[in-house]
């Protein structure tokens, strides 16, 4: 896949330098995402929010992300270009260490895009990487893809995308969500907790048995009974799920096929 963005590089000392335009972006998207999450993200996120205390007016520099991660739970964010091989992603993930393209979307892509940019990464995932049960999953996961084959990381990858990337997860305050493609889109904030999509309860085997498309709403969610899960199912023997998965094959796909 290719991309029109191109990740900023860092100065000598180490700083990146964003056009004000871009931090204009930034501001637009963390102030309606703000509002839009209260009542909608999982506590544990929002208590990493807190921890983070991200700016509203800029976009922040990897270095104040590092040490609040690196205090709480040993993680670190890596700067990386727009798009980055399977390898180096589970490379990363192995080592701690979460990958961020350091662009950010244009005004004409506020709602969406394909490619996950720094408001993605770090709104969207470094919140809930303050916290160790996830931290532990996410770390748990980058060594076993490390050591998958090919086929394997495919079936992982469909683990990730409706776990980290579009989870939700039940709470004694009500269904919340916790998956960073969620969080960091305003839209799909809204049509995840509506009564348009289909929630299941996790179920591993089924979330790696389920096709899902990167450009359009998901019409099926997995809900974890409370966050805790993720660090028991790090736990627990993932590899044999997948192989079981392969087995067992693929479900019909919630979706229509991609237009040619």
């Amino acid at each position: 896949m290719s991309t029109q963005y191109v990740a900023r590089e860092p100065d000598a000392s180490g700083f990146i330098h964003y056009p004000e335009a871009e931090h204009q972006v930034w501001h637009t998207l963390i102030s309606r995402q703000m509002q839009l999450l209260e009542g909608r993200a999982c506590q544990e996120y929002l208590d990493g929010i807190e921890q983070l205390k991200l700016p509203h007016e800029r976009i922040p520099q990897l270095g104040e992300i590092n040490r609040v991660l690196e205090t709480s739970t040993g993680w670190r964010v890596a700067r990386v270009p727009a798009l980055i091989p399977f390898q180096t992603f589970f490379e990363l993930l192995a080592s701690k260490q979460f990958p961020v393209a350091t662009f950010i979307r244009t005004p004409e892509e506020l709602d969406y895009l394909q490619e996950p940019d720094i408001f993605h990464e770090i709104f969207g995932h470094c919140p809930l990487l303050t916290n160790p049960w996830f931290a532990e999953f996410t770390h748990t996961y980058g060594k076993l893809g490390l050591a998958a084959t090919k086929e394997e990381r495919v079936y992982l990858a469909r683990l990730y995308w409706l776990t980290i990337e579009f989870g939700l997860v039940d709470t004694p305050a009500g269904r919340r969500i916790y998956g960073g493609g969620i969080l960091s889109s305003p839209k799909e904030t809204l049509y995840a907790l509506s009564a348009a999509p289909e929630h299941q309860a996790f179920d591993p085997l089924e979330a790696m048995r389920t096709p899902y498309r990167i450009d359009i709403l998901q019409p099926l969610y997995f809900v974890l009974p409370e966050l805790k899960r993720l660090f028991e199912l790090a736990h627990e023997d993932i590899m044999a799920l997948v192989h079981q998965a392969m087995r067992l094959g693929l479900h019909t796909p919630k979706f229509p096929p991609k237009a040619a």
